[in-house]
């Protein structure tokens, strides 16, 4: 039962019986509803001021005329209050008709199909050839996954675009020293990080002999020339860091559809920039081609150098015409930092400016920058946190606790890689993403606050109850569930649905990452105050129940936030 609309329904029916035809739809009421801070205000409220204009009468004599007309058998009474009706739902049949339909939809609670039919684009990580995955793209990952997830849960066709940073001058010097010092087997044993090495050797080295950054240019113009050397290298440099990457995106269960990074378009924009020249938005300035934005508040959108280079966003209008071409999205994310809100602004005005109706469908989804331990890193001043020694400490760190909590739990090592990596990615999607992040241990693997640990272990909590239980065929006593910390759980999960579509249409994760904490806490609240094992069936029966539908809703919201849930902890 859909106890929102059912309360929309019969106060519309109440309206009509009391004032006449009115130009109003339940469907509006229901959205009109709000549910109030405190449950001794009720379940739902409406506040009737909404009303005052059509029906010309005080929000006051609207609530009182209503109150005393509405006699639902799912109501336990209607209140009049300062011009607010308040409902309160039969507590029993409310606890019933919430936990029967969790359970009843099993993994498919909260989902609809309300994006069948409809494709999502997604750009995020979009990691740097040649660099080490660090902890700063953390967050584009992690968020672009559970956006990812959402949708799909919505029925959305999803796809994960990787955008790889592999364009630019920076890669014809790798080529260069690799050229100069280095040699395939040493690369190939030791990654990204002989990479690095290289680069930072060829730019000392440039420091003394500025004639090698020429070298450089000469490679990397090879590279746009298509020579099969200068490819067969770069190539294979992009192959040794996705290796690299590889394991990363295996700890943290993410995966992409498309690699398709930045030299993938390097074909792609001559189109762009003479569609921009045949509509006349390109404007020749000290010798660069810009788009002049400055009747929209903007500077000017650089489109080429004055040596006919391609920019960022050279290559954005390309990948964005690509995207829409070849997948015809109707909607495109993008999970960038919100240092790059002014690109995103300046490539959505140019895409508005071409005539691509579709610019409408594009958002740059933001977010804020990550620190750890109170420093702020910096790849120059050597303050680097790389991403796979973050989880690798993360997992032995919990390996300690678990040692330390539960030194009898079989199968450790699996149960620490689930809470290490749990912690990372909760702690980096609790917060609203703009936020910015100071990531501490003490905070990400605590039990016993707000975090991952404590909500996995919550359920675990569940699924050990459930386990002791075994089968239990006795009919549930729903009253049992009236006091008001049973209350608060299927209050809670009455709202994951809303949860989840606020979540995707926001594009704000965080969303959901909270929840599973409410629902832990209002869960273990719960544990503590009713026994759940007691001797009358009916009792026993109804606050199983409730915990098999904590269990499934809080795996559930892991899942969608990219985190594991353990059986036992």
């Amino acid at each position: 039962m859909d106890f929102k609309t059912a309360v929309a329904n019969e106060i519309l029916t109440a309206i009509r019986a009391a004032f006449g035809e009115v130009d109003i739809a339940a469907a509006d009421i229901a959205a009109a509803l709000e549910i109030p801070p405190d449950t001794a205000m009720g379940d739902y409220a409406f506040p009737c001021f909404k009303l005052s204009k059509a029906l010309r009468k005080s929000p006051i004599m609207i609530s009182d005329a209503l109150a005393g007309t509405i006699h639902a058998d799912f109501l336990g009474k209607v209140e009049s209050v300062k011009g607010y009706l308040n409902f309160f739902i039969d507590k029993a049949m409310y606890a019933e008709k919430v936990l029967g339909l969790a359970l009843e939809q099993g993994e498919r609670y909260g989902a609809d199909d309300s994006g069948a039919g409809k494709t999502v684009v997604l750009d995020y990580s979009s990691i740097n050839i040649a660099k080490r995955f660090h902890i700063g793209h953390l967050s584009t990952t992690m968020i672009g996954n559970s956006l990812y997830r959402l949708h799909k849960f919505f029925g959305w066709r999803a796809v994960g675009v990787n955008h790889l940073g592999d364009w630019g001058t920076q890669f014809g010097k790798m080529i260069a020293a690799y050229k100069r010092w280095g040699d395939h087997d040493t690369v190939a044993a030791g990654g990204v990080d002989e990479m690095v090495k290289l680069y930072v050797r060829f730019n000392e080295e440039a420091k003394q002999d500025p004639a090698l950054n020429d070298e450089g240019r000469a490679w990397f113009k090879k590279i746009e020339d298509g020579d099969a050397e200068a490819l067969e290298i770069f190539n294979w440099f992009k192959s040794v860091t996705l290796k690299d990457a590889e394991r990363v995106y295996d700890l943290l269960g993410v995966t992409f559809d498309s690699y398709a990074g930045e030299s993938f378009y390097n074909d792609k924009m001559q189109p762009v920039i003479d569609e921009l020249k045949q509509k006349g938005l390109l404007i020749e300035d000290k010798g660069a081609q810009i788009v002049d934005l400055q009747d929209y508040g903007m500077p000017p959108a650089l489109i080429l150098r004055s040596d006919g280079a391609t920019l960022y966003i050279t290559r954005d209008l390309a990948a964005a015409r690509y995207r829409k071409e070849t997948y015809n999205f109707d909607k495109s994310l993008y999970v960038v930092a919100y240092q790059q809100d002014l690109h995103f602004r300046q490539l959505f005005k140019v895409l508005e400016l071409m005539g691509c109706e579709w610019y409408k469908d594009c958002e740059h989804v933001a977010f804020g920058m990550v620190s750890f331990e109170g420093g702020a890193l910096s790849t120059r001043g050597g303050h680097v946190v790389y991403l796979d020694d973050l989880l690798h400490q993360a997992i032995d760190k919990a390996r300690a606790i678990i040692e330390e909590k539960s030194p009898d739990l079989d199968n450790k090592d699996e149960v620490a890689r689930q809470v290490g990596i749990g912690a990372v990615v909760f702690f980096d999607l609790y917060n609203n993403r703009i936020k910015d992040i100071d990531f501490t241990w003490e905070r990400a693997l605590n039990f016993d606050g707000e975090t991952g640990p404590y909500v996995q272990y919550t359920h675990a909590r569940a699924c050990s109850v459930l386990r002791r239980a075994g089968e239990d065929a006795a009919e549930p006593d729903f009253a049992a569930l009236s006091d008001p910390f049973s209350q608060d759980v299927v209050r809670l999960i009455e709202q994951f649905p809303d949860i989840l579509k606020s979540a995707v249409n926001r594009s704000e994760p965080s969303m959901v990452t909270r929840f599973a904490v409410d629902l832990a806490q209002a869960f273990n609240k719960f544990y503590y105050e009713n026994k759940v094992m007691v001797d009358e069936p009916g009792t026993r029966a109804a606050r199983l129940m409730l915990t098999d539908a904590v269990r499934q809703t809080l795996k559930q919201a892991l899942y969608l936030i990219g985190v594991e849930a353990p059986e036992r902890m």
